[in-house]
């Protein structure tokens, strides 16, 4: 039997998308799946669904500062959360860092995940910028890429391929369902499944017939 292709649509601008990336990374080696990495623009997504922000609405932001604080430490994943984070969220734009990580996944796709997981660190677990160019090849930098690789794929976030594919993409996500992150679909018996959030997976692994360990399986 062949692997179920499972793709997951992620902005690292979206903590619960760490979440569910490295859940994800983690069971890629126990489920029989082949998971693909789909940088897409959370901005782009929000707009065309007119979806906002959930912390917009007060009573929501205090639940999800909570709720996140508890995720992190239930799946072992370095989020550090703190009230000021939704206006940091609302005062950064992420298309830069998803242009440039969308470059790599064009041209070096072996640095995808070490990259996007260097961008959350950096935002979510140090709490800096990742918008300027100056910290966008600091980040490339952490995830093991040379200066010469790194200049390139900065040269080519305002190349029209790069924002072709990143749009494209965006619109992928959107033809499967998507109007937030993560949104993970899952290609099993002839039709794509759409799972919304870091939370689903238990639910993901139950309709591709695997057995769900918990987030951190031994």
């Amino acid at each position: 039997m062949g692997r179920t292709v499972v793709e997951l649509f992620y902005d690292v601008i979206s903590p619960y998308s760490w979440l569910g990336f490295e859940v994800l990374c983690r069971y890629q080696q126990i489920w029989n799946i082949d998971l693909r990495f789909r940088p897409a623009f959370l901005g782009g997504i929000m707009q065309q669904t007119g979806n906002k922000p959930p912390a917009m609405l007060p009573k929501r932001a205090e639940y999800m500062l909570k709720d996140i604080k508890r995720m992190a430490k239930y799946y072992q994943v370095p989020v550090h959360m703190s009230g000021d984070d939704f206006q940091r969220i609302l005062a950064t734009s992420s298309l830069a860092a998803m242009r440039f990580i969308t470059a790599i996944d064009m041209t070096n796709q072996q640095y995808l995940e070490p990259l996007s997981r260097e961008f959350w660190m950096r935002f979510w677990s140090q709490h800096e910028d990742i918008s300027q160019p100056e910290n966008i090849l600091a980040v490339a930098r952490q995830a093991g890429l040379t200066a010469e690789l790194s200049q390139k794929a900065l040269e080519m976030i305002s190349s029209p391929t790069v924002k072709d594919r990143l749009k494209e993409t965006t619109a992928e996500a959107i033809k499967y369902g998507a109007f937030g992150m993560p949104a993970v679909v899952a290609h099993y018996d002839g039709e794509p499944h759409l799972f919304f959030g870091s939370d689903r997976l238990e639910l993901l692994g139950s309709v591709i017939g695997e057995k769900w360990l918990g987030p951190v399986p031994s």
